[in-house]
């Protein structure tokens, strides 16, 4: 997207913005006739003035609350989700085409509720919903078709109504269910109170169990490993010079020299280079023994 439009002056879509207030601005702002708005987008077509795009943005403020009073019920803050819809809002003066023919106020209707829905799929939960077209369209519509058919969002869905649902928004009816759950158990906080009608404040990070090592595993771990590798260092003291060197090179190297390298280097057959590694094995294993 040009970044000419991002950079207007004069809007505030900051979510600390007072709504009030906001709503009473956004009333100054005039809406454009169907000329007005053809004339201005053409002209933005050509030469990408901000100030042409802040005339077409700021008459369709009105049309991103509308959009957004739809979605109140998913419990995210207003005026963070009016300032996603003014992002749409955007994204739509500037990919406008006027010369198809269709009023502006119906092509931004869709970049709206896109930034607006896509906004409340990241920020509803912390576990990723809606990943498909089909789940998307379950999940703003869900809510919808249980409230037409009467149904509470706490009480379970017979079989029978499940099966309609799935039917009606062409989905498996295990995706119903499945969405029904999220719908019914939103996330919680882990520092939230388990009881609050208890004097113990515990919070139900408290029964949480802590699986990581504690200091005194981590301290005796590496007590462990620092005296097995003194006791490593000693026994390589049994081997010669060819044999810490093959077995260096063969074991304790990041990458292995291969026997036929090493038998090249020491004029020796390949054979006898393994033989010298295993044998160098055995040795420091007995020297470990023998010092245990």
């Amino acid at each position: 997207m040009e970044n000419s439009v991002i950079g207007l002056s004069g809007l505030d879509f900051s979510p600390e913005l007072n709504m009030v207030r906001y709503l009473q601005s956004i009333r100054k702002y005039p809406i454009l006739s169907q000329e007005e708005e053809y004339e201005l987008a053409v002209k933005y077509q050509q030469n990408k003035d901000t100030k042409i795009a802040y005339k077409l943005v700021t008459s369709h403020l009105r049309l991103v609350v509308k959009v957004v009073s739809k979605y109140k019920g998913y419990g995210l803050p207003l005026a963070e989700m009016i300032s996603e819809g003014n992002v749409g809002l955007l994204y739509a003066v500037d990919k406008f085409e006027p010369e198809k023919g269709f009023r502006f106020s119906t092509y931004a209707l869709w970049w709206i509720k896109a930034s607006v829905q896509k906004y409340i799929l990241n920020s509803w939960s912390l576990v990723k919903i809606g990943t498909t077209a089909a789940q998307k369209k379950l999940f703003f519509n869900l809510r919808k078709i249980k409230n037409k058919m009467n149904v509470m969002d706490d009480r379970e869905l017979s079989a029978e109504v499940l099966k309609d649902i799935a039917s009606f928004l062409d989905v498996n009816v295990q995706d119903v269910t499945d969405m029904n759950m999220r719908l019914k158990s939103h996330d919680g906080s882990l520092n939230s109170v388990v009881d609050s009608s208890s004097d113990s404040g515990a919070e139900w990070m408290d029964f949480i169990a802590d699986n990581k090592p504690s200091q005194e595993d981590v301290l005796a771990y590496s007590e462990t490993m620092k005296y097995r590798r003194q006791m490593f260092n000693q026994a390589l003291g049994c081997l010669n010079p060819r044999e810490k060197d093959i077995l260096f090179k063969r074991r304790l190297c990041e990458k292995a020299i291969t026997l036929d390298d090493l038998s090249k280097t020491y004029a020796i057959s390949k054979e006898r280079v393994r033989q010298i590694e295993l044998n160098s094995i055995k040795k420091i294993r007995k020297n470990i023994e023998q010092m245990m």
